[in-house]
């Protein structure tokens, strides 16, 4: 584990995080704020207005979750991503190099599965996002699953994903799921402390200076007006030291859900599992079915799709 109880019992990272050759340092380090799901849905819902976020603790079954795990990993293993003779629930990497080519088209089968579909469409999870948005919810068909091999420079630098989304409604709700366990130097997703009002005074700025753009350029987060397609900034110290804000961290735990408001802004950092595991987790987006809905996110993720 990564966060351990100092001498004055108050929980603190054990250990750095970096992203991209940088390193945060402690002082601009805190740790995510844990919820039970069973404080009921109208006290998760004002955390979640109040933070931008809420960490729902064990909200989906553990076992369910790893043996999730083990499908996926076990249908990549013959890209030679996986290391032998584990249980690939494990999801221990090869030590050398594996077909890439390979492997991005079996994630892409994997993201159009039936047993991905039903993974994120699990009644658990629909009964509660239906509670959460007060009405049916929507799930969007592009939705991303990520692996991350340990000892690599592969960390998604800091955005808020309304980028990605102005096609539909502003009122939605993306869930994160860690498939499996994923302590904070495995690289999961950090948040930048109360950036949701960053990100809402962010895309004023943007939709206020967006007057000489096309329809199409304006919701797309590849416009004149966005740096690298969206990406806030690719250096995590030095936004947390510009907005003088803490990257707020979590050892997560298969069974975890996180939902974030599509304004807070968020990175992941580097994989350092000194086992070696896998980091694998998905991303999906929802939103209430009577709202507008970005018609570009109607069709499955494909690699290089521009959103």
């Amino acid at each position: 584990m990564s966060i351990v109880a100092n001498a004055a019992g108050m929980e603190v990272m054990q250990s750095p995080l970096a992203a991209r050759g940088k390193t945060i340092p402690a002082e601009r380090l805190g740790l995510l704020t844990q919820t039970d799901p069973a404080i009921g849905v109208e006290a998760i819902r004002h955390r979640y207005e109040e933070d931008g976020y809420v960490w729902l603790k064990g909200l989906l079954p553990r076992a369910e979750v790893i043996d999730f795990r083990r499908w996926v990993f076990a249908h990549l293993a013959e890209t030679g991503l996986l290391a032998p003779g584990h249980d690939f629930a494990l999801g221990i990497a090869a030590a050398e190099g594996f077909d890439w080519n390979l492997a991005n088209r079996r994630l892409m089968s994997i993201v159009r599965s039936a047993a991905y579909e039903g993974f994120c469409a699990q009644p658990r999870l629909v009964r509660f996002m239906d509670a959460f948005l007060q009405g049916i919810s929507y799930l969007h068909k592009r939705k991303l699953m990520r692996y991350v091999q340990p000892g690599t420079a592969v960390a998604t630098p800091a955005h808020y994903d309304l980028v990605y989304l102005r096609g539909g409604t502003s009122r939605l709700v993306t869930a994160w799921i860690p498939i499996g366990d994923i302590p904070a130097e495995m690289g999961g997703l950090v948040y930048l402390e109360g950036s949701h009002a960053l990100g809402r005074r962010m895309e004023a700025e943007f939709q206020a200076n967006s007057g000489t753009l096309s329809p199409e350029e304006r919701i797309s987060a590849y416009n004149s007006h966005m740096a690298e397609g969206g990406w806030i900034s690719k250096d995590l110290p030095d936004i947390a030291e510009r907005f003088n804000a803490r990257w707020l961290a979590a050892d997560y735990e298969a069974g975890d859900v996180v939902l974030h408001s599509p304004y807070i802004i968020h990175a992941a950092t580097n994989n350092e599992d000194r086992t070696r595991r896998l980091r694998l987790s998905t991303d999906i987006r929802y939103q209430n079915v009577d709202d507008e809905i970005d018609a570009r996110w109607s069709n499955h993720w494909s690699l290089g799709d521009m959103l």
